[in-house]
């Protein structure tokens, strides 16, 4: 062991003790500091104490090495101070070791990152330059371009508090951005915008409540670094998917530099009714490539977390980032538990949307719905209380697992997506495909007892287009990337209604607003969990640019004063959604196969054609099709249990032809009549006919219509 400075600094080594193994990380509690780091490969490992301006004042060799765990005790160190690691032990890239002591590395159990990270060729734990690239090795000290690890007292006083515990049928998620959410907001301080204080800022929560949405889905909140090539080009990386520490909140997120704001903007949207799901990368890290920086898990044990290749010199890329995390080994699976049970219990947010979730899932064979993570996540008794939700796709082998993931999983649902663009631009034969997305996707998810509400339905996501710009461009525009309009995908399904971007034209303006009713309709009308992307109830733009991951700027800040200039649509978004909440027929828990009820002998679902009668197969089969009607009858119970005039009878008609359609409706009983709920042509109640037998649906519009009184079995 080693003190750098003066006595002072050797009073930590003197009072070392040997401490324990568990838990890992630094672990204040209330004496001292317990210091635990996981590393099978390693050959010693040395704790690294900086003082308040990141000035190293103390090197300690850990003392005792217990389960492949180095870990010591420091009776004298206290909540904020400053480490990190430096560990040794073999340097040989072609046997999957990448051990450097000259690299200070962070503690992958890190409660808190302090500083920024600086990218300079010291980071790297080979030579830059040198004519044997990574099998070089490189002897500068890279501390003073790291961040720091931070010891933090975990206290805090969470009061009243309460979980809002939504079920999932009554589940509306609302994806958002921690930083682009505020940095414009006229209500929310200066020195607040763009942080989790910012979110919690009083107006923010209400504005967000008032929508009648129940669930932000927050981007990676995890601390995460701006790329290298990002920052050369004068951009940054914005979505945050480029994981640095698992435990650790973003600190540019933090306006107090404190954990405790994180934990007071979950208790102010708690307060307001609105659970915070996370979105988090547990797929890969920011180090990239073999040709990445040290900045923790390599340096740490190369060999253990990371997937190798058959030369164990290159990682295996399932995530298109350059490394892959290897969850198949039980101290990795580990590391995720550990890290997702802090944000459960510590932090006390309700639930996870998994990025690239099929890695997670994936064994040496493939994907596997028994693999390791998902069956300890299905018997965690922590977990087994939180909303979890899988993206199931990645670009490995196999990699497209969709309806694949395990009872208890929710996922998102890209063919809800894909359909509905399609549909409402007119295609020809996807009706029977919208059909089926409509009514909660049984064909991808009713199996093993799962529910419509693991079908996550979205229209827009974070990754493409908004939904203002899905109405306003044929093509991405992503010059500002830096990649000559490269990147991003080509298969938008996108429509411009007439003209590329802005304009002017009245028409073209109005039929957009009313595309944009549509899908926002469908998605909120249709069985299943919605998702809606902030911004789009007031037709947030991107100005084309459908891959902003790089756009820490205008192009992906919120503009509110676009919102008093958007108020129809919030409202239409608003009526939507108390409509869902308000009918249970909107949100059923079992799926609807249009099977008739024993006692009443009314099929929970029929699908009526313009005429009036239910579609055959030839009508399904037209490629012409493109207007139906979906008639849920409140008589019908799926789930088994007889509740008389429960709920309404609901019929919601379909057109995306662009001419209008007389549309005869259903016949109800005597004294019964269909009364209008909702119509997109012009965002209102307002019907185009007022013959109660028939109606005409204009053009790319829909109506939803209820039995009053209600129809009793």
């Amino acid at each position: 062991m080693r003190a750098s400075r003066g006595s002072a600094a050797t009073s930590h080594a003197a009072s070392l003790r040997e401490g324990l193994p568990f838990p890992l990380g630094a672990t204040w509690d209330g004496l001292g500091v317990n210091f635990a780091l996981f590393s099978a490969h390693a050959t010693r490992v040395e704790l690294c104490l900086f003082d308040e301006h990141c000035q190293e004042t103390e090197r300690i060799t850990l003392p005792e090495f217990t389960d492949e765990v180095w870990h010591g005790y420091l009776p004298d160190a206290r909540p904020g101070q400053l480490y990190g690691y430096r560990v040794h032990g073999p340097y040989e890239p072609d046997a999957g070791h990448r051990f450097n002591p000259n690299k200070l590395l962070l503690d992958p159990y890190a409660k808190q990152i302090v500083g920024k990270l600086e990218w300079n060729d010291a980071l790297f734990g080979y030579t830059i330059g040198h004519p044997d690239k990574d099998l070089s090795f490189d002897e500068r000290d890279s501390a003073p371009y790291m961040p720091k690890s931070r010891v933090i007292d975990p206290a805090f006083t969470w009061g009243n508090h309460y979980w809002p515990g939504v079920p999932w049928d009554r589940t509306i998620l609302y994806e958002m951005h921690v930083r682009g959410y505020t940095m414009l907001h006229p209500r929310v301080p200066q020195a607040l915008r763009g942080t989790f204080a910012g979110l919690a800022h009083q107006e923010v929560a209400d504005y967000i409540r008032s929508l009648g949405v129940t669930s932000v889905e927050l981007m990676p909140v995890h601390a995460f670094i701006d790329d290298k090539h990002l920052l050369d080009m004068g951009l940054r990386n914005y979505w945050g998917y480029n994981t640095l520490s698992f435990f650790a909140p973003h600190p540019h997120y933090m306006a107090s530099n404190t954990v405790a704001e994180f934990k007071e903007m979950v208790a102010h949207f708690h307060d307001a009714g609105l659970e915070v799901i996370l979105d988090v990368v547990y797929n890969h890290t920011a180090e990239g490539n073999h040709l990445g920086p040290t900045l923790s898990l390599r340096g740490i044990d190369n060999a253990t977390y990371y997937r190798l290749a058959d030369n164990p010199r290159l990682y295996i890329n399932d995530t298109g980032t350059g490394n892959t995390l290897d969850l198949s080994h039980s101290r990795v699976l580990q590391t995720v538990m550990d890290s997702l049970r802090y944000w459960t219990t510590d932090m006390r947010v309700d639930g996870f949307r998994f990025d690239l979730a099929t890695i997670l899932g994936r064994e040496s064979h493939g994907f596997d719905q028994g693999g390791g993570f998902l069956d300890a996540c299905r018997q965690d008794p922590v977990l087994g209380r939180v909303k979890l939700i899988a993206e199931p796709w990645d670009i490995g082998p196999g990699g497209y697992q969709s309806g694949k993931f395990s009872p208890g999983w929710a996922e998102w649902n890209d063919r809800f997506r894909d359909a509905t663009r399609a549909f409402w631009r007119g295609d020809e034969g996807r009706l029977p495909d919208f059909a089926t997305r409509l009514n909660g996707s049984a064909d991808i998810f009713d199996q093993r007892g799962r529910r419509p509400y693991a079908s996550v339905n979205f229209v827009t996501a974070h990754d493409g287009f908004t939904l203002h710009d899905l109405v306003s461009y044929n093509d991405k525009h992503n010059e500002a990337n830096g990649e000559d309009n490269r990147d991003g995908s080509n298969n938008n399904l996108s429509w411009n209604c007439g003209e590329e971007g802005d304009t002017e034209n009245p028409d073209i303006l109005s039929l957009r607003n009313r595309q944009m009713r549509n899908m926002l309709a469908s998605l909120l009308l249709s069985q299943g969990t919605p998702m809606l992307l902030a911004g789009d109830e007031f037709a947030r733009s991107q100005g084309g640019n459908n891959n902003a991951y790089c756009q820490d700027n205008e192009v992906t800040w919120f503009n509110w004063e676009a919102v008093n200039d958007r108020r129809p649509l919030i409202d239409f978004v608003r009526r939507l959604t108390r409509l869902r909440q308000h009918h249970s027929l909107l949100r059923r828990n079992r799926f609807l196969h249009g099977h008739a009820d024993e006692e009443t002998g009314v099929k929970d679902v029929t699908w009526v054609t313009p005429d009036g009668q239910e579609f055959t197969e030839e009508r399904w089969n037209d490629p012409q099709a493109r207007c139906l009607g979906m008639l849920l009858d409140g008589r019908a119970k799926p789930t088994g249990v007889k509740k008389p005039g429960a709920d309404s009878t609901l019929l919601l008609l379909i057109n995306s032809h662009h001419e209008p359609v007389p549309f005869q409706l259903p016949k109800l009983p005597a004294r019964s009549e269909w009364r209008l709920l909702l119509s997109s042509a012009a965002g209102s109640r307002k019907s185009a006919s007022l013959d109660r037998s028939s109606v005409t649906l204009e053009g790319r519009s829909l109506m939803l219509y209820k039995a009053h009184p209600p129809v009793l079995p």
